[in-house]
């Protein structure tokens, strides 16, 4: 049988819910065996996304160019996606930004580059070394579609569990009851 090409990917967010992911614990040695972790910020040095990735948890908001052009890749890439946490499924934390009431980055850029600057306020202006940040924080299933949402802050142990268990055994997990929805 061959193994399922799993991935992770982390954009916007606090990397959270790949700490959780972690506290799977002995779960983790019985995951290895049943799937090739193609690509991932955990344990992993992997820097271009493959192609034919069975199943890969999005954890984080989509704020940047950056962010936007791996989401696009991945979804190209992808049977299954699943939204893994909150700032994922709604942006959460990182939307804040979205509150200051502009259609543009502007006011934050301004805000943590000048305004808060101890000493030698400017921008950044080197290309590459910040990835233009898009003029809205958006949760992923606003920029390509989602098979699973998997909502928590950080989603528990239990939860991803529950989540990748039936994947492994090619069913779709019932996303339902407070122990899998819940937020927060």
């Amino acid at each position: 049988m061959d193994k399922i090409k799993f991935a992770t990917v982390w954009l916007a967010g606090c990397s959270g819910c790949h700490m959780s992911f972690l506290d799977l614990d002995e779960f983790l040695i019985d995951l290895a065996g049943l799937v090739d972790v193609v690509f991932s910020p955990v344990g992993t040095d992997l820097k271009e996304y493959p192609e034919g990735v069975d199943v890969c948890l999005v954890e984080g908001a989509i704020a940047n160019e950056e962010n936007l052009e791996l989401a696009l890749e991945i979804r190209r890439k992808t049977k299954t996606l699943i939204s893994f946490g909150d700032c994922a499924v709604t942006a959460n934390v990182p939307a804040m930004r979205n509150m200051m009431g502009n259609k543009t980055a502007e006011p934050v850029l301004e805000r943590g580059y000048i305004e808060l600057a101890d000493e030698n306020p400017h921008f950044p202006n080197a290309p590459g070394i910040v990835p233009e940040l898009l003029d809205r924080v958006l949760p992923v299933h606003e920029v390509i579609p989602i098979d699973i949402f998997m909502p928590g802050c950080p989603p528990s142990a239990d939860r991803i569990r529950a989540t990748l268990e039936p994947l492994l055994q090619g069913k779709t997990p019932e996303m339902v009851g407070r122990e899998m929805i819940k937020f927060g």
